[in-house]
């Protein structure tokens, strides 16, 4: 029996059962969608054993991506080998690895995002990413009437992978993200590689200077990218710090208590991988306004509750009332997350 003929016999039991069993239409059409979301939740679960794990898991994440990259480039000779149903196999292969890689990085990135900041637009554009893999209708729809939406997600998705990987190998966050962004271009020679007249070493080339561009693009808006993956484990203002520990933790405090304290103190935890150190910056502002930036020892990665580290203000000006906040930021601007006093009158 030829390949051929068993992929028409393997449509006609299909069809039959299809027509006993109603139900199974639902399953041809949603069932790639319900397991990738099954897959996607197995990932987040993972997420929370810790970031002890995550060079294993970003690792696998990259292959991953690679290998649909290769998959891509090598579906049409594999559809005409096995017609329509390896088509359609390779199709839902592709878009199950962009739905379960998207779902895995939504965790790390919401942990290194601060909500009420610019960085927020990132987690968005990577969740409608996740979201548009999931429903697999939506998902076909869309690569009929665009389809360089799969070249997009394939370099959104590898340099997003890449931006999470490289501060593992103990490269800072800012220089990670000019680094991903030209792996990731170079990951996709083979898009470059299209057509009669291209060689692998004309590829290259333009991927390479695809991804110088996209650095340089990268670059001024790193402040809309959280730095994945540092992120905040705590975060309060207090009236001092004993022993890395914050003594008297508060979020509201009266103008006359804070003149009683002689200040206040801004305290952090920040969570880094094993070996990364990250110089950071304690930036106090009153009102929406700027009035303090503090250098503060860099953060080293590995330690258990994230690395305590904390600046202190002495002089709030006659009048101290009002909002209050610290931002965490990295040595080139990226937000870690963000404190938040009110100080009454």
């Amino acid at each position: 029996m030829t390949t051929a003929t068993w992929l028409d016999s393997l449509r006609d039991i299909w069809a039959g059962l299809a027509a006993r069993y109603p139900w199974l239409r639902w399953v041809e059409k949603w069932g790639i969608s319900a397991g990738s979301l099954v897959l996607g939740l197995l990932t987040l679960f993972i997420f929370r054993r810790g970031l002890e794990y995550f060079p294993w898991f970003v690792g696998y994440l990259i292959l991953l991506w690679l290998a649909g990259v290769v998959l891509a480039e090598a579906r049409q000779a594999l559809a005409a080998r096995g017609g329509r149903v390896v088509w359609l196999a390779v199709n839902y292969a592709i878009q199950s690895m962009f739905h379960g890689l998207l779902l895995f990085l939504l965790p790390i990135y919401y942990a290194s995002t601060t909500l009420a900041s610019r960085n927020v637009w990132f987690l968005i554009v990577l969740a409608t990413a996740a979201l548009l893999t999931t429903i697999d209708p939506w998902y076909r729809a869309v690569l009929r009437r665009f389809g360089w939406v799969e070249i997009v997600l394939f370099g959104f998705g590898l340099f997003a992978s890449l931006n999470v990987a490289f501060p593992l190998l103990r490269v800072r966050s800012t220089w990670a993200l000019a680094l991903s962004g030209i792996v990731s271009m170079l990951a996709l020679a083979p898009v470059f590689r299209r057509g009669p007249d291209s060689s692998w070493k004309n590829a290259l080339v333009r991927a390479g200077m695809w991804g110088v561009a996209v650095a340089l693009v990268l670059w001024p808006l790193r402040g809309w990218i959280p730095p994945v993956p540092l992120h905040l484990t705590r975060a309060t203002f207090t009236r001092s710090v004993v022993r890395l520990e914050p003594a008297e933790p508060v979020s509201t405090v009266t103008a006359d208590e804070l003149r009683t304290w002689g200040g206040i103190v801004a305290f952090t935890a920040v969570a880094a991988p094993a070996g990364l150190r990250e110089p950071i910056y304690h930036v106090w502002w009153k009102n929406g306004a700027e009035v303090a930036r503090i250098a503060l020892s860099p953060i080293r990665g590995g330690r258990p509750g994230g690395f305590r580290t904390y600046s202190r203000k002495a002089d709030l000006g006659q009048d101290p009332a009002g909002v209050w906040s610290v931002d965490v930021l990295t040595a080139h601007g990226q937000l870690i997350g963000r404190a938040r006093l009110v100080v009454t009158p």
